[in-house]
């Protein structure tokens, strides 16, 4: 159970990191409240998503400079191969949509919707190794404070979400 939570925390945090890479790339990056953030306020990661360089997330776990720069390096050497995988999942998903919208046969969009799949596949196959590469440099103690951490960000996250859903919805009545 424990392991597929903080699965699910890493795979938040990597949705964000591959959502900030692009932002960056744009030269819009920005850094939401994540993780980090948690108890840090308003203050800023370095680059963004990188909850390791965030100096209160360093202090709230304990984080070594050594641990830093060993997660920084496991960021580092995977984020090229996830963003060019990321790009080759967008343009085979847009080959797929067009597919469908133009009414192509069940085995052609057979065959494009598993080459989509299997390029997913391998994607979550290598951002799952690179987070537990991560997850390896941290203490036993470091993992449950992430943990909380993290779930703390959920709940604030998710607040916010239905405070803005609630406004869309009271701006459409």
């Amino acid at each position: 159970m424990r392991r597929l939570i903080f699965g699910g925390v890493l795979c938040t945090w990597f949705t964000l990191v591959l959502a900030g890479s692009a932002q960056a790339q744009a030269g819009t990056a920005q850094v939401p409240p994540g993780p980090a953030q948690v108890q840090a306020g308003p203050a800023r990661a370095q680059s963004p998503f990188a909850w390791w360089k965030s100096e209160q997330f360093r202090k709230d776990l304990g984080l070594t400079r050594e641990q830093c720069a060993r997660i920084d390096k496991v960021f580092e050497a995977a984020v090229p191969r996830l963003r060019q995988s990321k790009q080759e999942l967008d343009r085979e998903e847009a080959d797929l949509s067009r597919l469908i919208e133009a009414n192509a046969g069940e085995a052609q969009v057979s065959r494009q919707l598993d080459k989509v799949e299997a390029i997913r596949g391998n994607l979550n196959k290598m951002r799952t190794l690179m987070l537990l590469h991560q997850r390896e440099l941290l203490s036993a103690e470091q993992r449950v404070k992430f943990k909380t951490l993290h779930e703390q960000w959920e709940r604030d996250r998710r607040a916010n979400s239905r405070a803005r859903d609630n406004g869309d919805h009271q701006q459409q009545n």
